[in-house]
């Protein structure tokens, strides 16, 4: 178990710098190469995650400290509830259907099929049900790739897909606002943390801004998530840090370190959605940095922020 402080970047009323104690804890000993999109799954009380690299999707209970695994035939790079039953996940560039309790994966279509050197990377529920999905191109190394291969997708529930953007990097982390207008978004190359006006009727994207650019030392943004109170919070792959960005203004308001510098994706979850889980990587760290990140891969829970997450949305496919 490990213990930092969090400070807030921004000063009170008074001008004084704030500091808020939190916890950081390595809560699930999942050792994965490239743990990722993380969900709380409220019915359950369970986290649902996948280890890329290592080609799981993973469920983990803190009730009983156990974690259920199902092996994919291909890189895994997320897995969301699905309101039939069961989950949809991105398995190499094919969405398929996973029933959970006899352990069968149904292709249900396949996305990029004209490039096969592509793989999805993030997905997430949009809040009326609608998968979005993004693509890039299969790694040499960690965030080596060639480049602008990628693609971002929406997908409806009778899996008619749309293609959004073409040319990206590593589609990554995504998330809507509380009024359903703004879609944020993440193309981690790009080093910065993007907003759309969002039709929630038609999943239409238009008139991008960038929101946040990353400072050096944050390193790649990754996987993100929001908060009730409309704030974001974002994972920073080679940075050791989880970022608090307030998109209204584009300030940063806090940044919680982590033992692992390899953190991938974040969400909020447990009884009242007040502890963010964050996921992380061993993939691609030195035999070093190995021994000084003992925690690396697995997932640490964040407690004490004082905010709260939102109940994930279902895919209605």
């Amino acid at each position: 178990m490990l213990f930092f402080c969090c400070f807030h970047d921004n000063p009170d009323a008074s001008g004084q710098r704030v500091m808020s104690s939190v916890k950081v804890e390595s809560t699930v000993k999942a050792g994965a190469l490239l743990g990722e999109g993380p969900v709380w799954e409220e019915s359950d009380q369970t986290l649902l995650f996948v280890d890329i690299g290592g080609q799981k999707i993973h469920r983990w209970s803190p009730a009983t400290n156990q974690i259920q695994s199902l092996e994919t035939s291909d890189m895994v790079s997320f897995a969301v509830p699905r309101k039939s039953g069961g989950y949809v996940a991105g398995v190499g560039c094919s969405i398929v259907a996973v029933d959970w309790s006899t352990q069968a994966m149904t292709p249900l279509l396949e996305l990029d099929s004209d490039k096969p050197n592509n793989q999805l990377n993030d997905g997430k529920v949009d809040p009326i049900g609608r998968l979005v999905a993004g693509t890039m191109g299969r790694e040499v190394r960690p965030a080596e790739l060639e480049r602008k291969q990628g693609s971002l997708f929406s997908v409806d529930p009778d899996l008619k897909w749309t293609k959004h953007l073409s040319q990206v990097d590593i589609s990554n982390g995504m998330d809507w606002s509380l009024d359903q207008r703004t879609f944020f978004y993440i193309d981690s190359l790009a080093l910065s943390v993007d907003a759309f006006d969002y039709d929630i009727t038609t999943g239409q994207l238009g008139n991008r801004r960038v929101i946040y650019r990353m400072e050096k030392e944050e390193g790649l943004p990754d996987g993100m998530t929001l908060d009730a109170e409309g704030c974001l919070w974002v994972a920073c792959y080679n940075g050791g840090r989880v970022i608090n960005i307030d998109p209204a203004t584009g300030v940063r308001l806090r940044t919680v370190s982590l033992p692992a510098t390899k953190t991938t994706s974040c969400c909020f979850g447990g009884p009242d959605f007040s502890d963010l889980y964050v996921t992380s990587a061993s993939l691609g760290l030195s035999q070093s940095e190995k021994e000084s990140q003992v925690e690396a891969g697995n997932i640490f829970k964040v407690t004490g922020l004082g905010v709260k997450g939102r109940p994930t949305w279902f895919f209605s496919g």
